[in-house]
């Protein structure tokens, strides 16, 4: 067990919530820090909530007071967050700062940065490895700020050890941009059809809130400044997905597969669907951290689904969730109507 101090920043976030209950529950003292000092129902009582509005320097240096040994940051993105760190790194003992795999590209600069380009899918190695390339530093896209943080830290690691993790597609409870939804909605509308593109054979890697909360927690224990992919232990098709969250809704639905890309925009675009897989190499975390997952897909849907329900439950799901509703101006989520025109358009042709 556990018994030094620990600041989790974005502690009310998807993330933060379980990190903060992953590290309580590993005998730590964890502040957890979010601009509404809110608390989740998971976490133990002797949690201390803090309020800060971490793009404000001086509130951060005066929440974070004396110090802590572990800062687990959820919410960094870019070089800014980094050296704000790092301006603290007196205070700090070591860091646990949150990436994603956004930050690879292949060998041709293909990333997710090129995927709504002609041929602009990558092609990554499977599984991928912490040591691929990845995309250069910048300000311009969320791979290109994530690479400026991740080098921003790692150059400083003699001051402040840090270990990065590249989080795949994260799912679970709480998460404002949640893909599960997709799927979930559909089930909940009755939507009898599911249509895949790339014969819903996409592999984008899943990971667990759980499953990262687990990986923070054992670097915490274990200090160091590293790069470490952060995966579910499967990495489930597309195909599997929609049918497991069926399974979860007590529904059946008919699977309509499109040979490779979506015939129309939004069509048969689910937020997992990519034209070549995208699969992190997850040995790095179990040799360094002796990293096992906690949950799995399947087993940790039930939670998701059931928040997701309640969280529509009489109400219009761009109420619900205003961020995807705001990425989503031409209603290609849920656009059953063109659906409906594209479905019967093919069934006649094939009579």
């Amino acid at each position: 067990m556990a018994n030094g101090s620990v600041f989790v920043l974005g502690a009310t976030g998807q993330i933060g919530r379980a990190a903060v209950r992953a590290l309580a529950a590993d005998g730590w003292h964890v502040r957890a820090a979010s601009r509404s000092a809110g608390r989740d129902d998971g976490w133990p009582g002797d949690v201390q909530s803090v309020a800060v509005d971490r793009e404000d320097d001086a509130a951060l240096a005066a929440a974070l007071g004396d110090g802590c040994d572990v800062l687990v940051d959820c919410v960094a993105y870019g070089q800014g967050h980094a050296r704000q760190l790092l301006g603290l790194a007196d205070r700090i003992g070591s860091a646990v700062v949150i990436s994603s795999g956004a930050v690879y590209e292949d060998d041709t600069g293909r990333s997710f940065d090129t995927q709504g380009e002609p041929d602009g899918f990558p092609a990554y190695p499977v599984p991928i490895p912490e040591s691929y390339r990845t995309v250069a530093p910048g300000d311009l896209t969320y791979g290109t700020r994530k690479v400026a943080l991740e080098r921003e830290l790692l150059a400083a690691g003699d001051r402040l050890p840090t270990t990065l993790l590249r989080a795949g597609a994260v799912h679970g409870p709480h998460s404002r941009l949640s893909r599960e939804l997709y799927f979930v909605k559909r089930a909940l509308d009755g939507r009898p059809v599911r249509v895949l593109s790339w014969r819903g054979e996409s592999r984008f890697h899943t990971v667990h809130v759980d499953n990262l909360a687990e990986l923070a927690r054992l670097a915490a224990g274990r200090p160091g400044s590293r790069v470490l992919n952060a995966g579910d232990p499967e990495a489930l098709s597309v195909a599997e997905i929609s049918a497991a969250v069926d399974t979860v809704a007590g529904v059946k639905s008919e699977t309509v597969l499109v040979d490779g890309a979506p015939p129309r925009p939004g069509l048969g675009e689910t937020p997992w669907s990519v034209a070549r897989p995208v699969v992190l190499d997850m040995s790095a975390a179990e040799r360094e951290l002796g990293y096992r997952a906690v949950t799995g897909y399947a087993e940790s849907l039930p939670r998701t689904v059931e928040w997701l329900a309640g969280e529509l439950a009489g109400r219009d799901w761009r109420e619900a969730f205003p961020l995807m509703a705001e990425l989503d101006p031409d209603d290609r989520l849920f656009g059953y109507a063109a659906e409906d025109d594209w479905l019967n358009a093919t069934r006649a042709r094939a009579i």
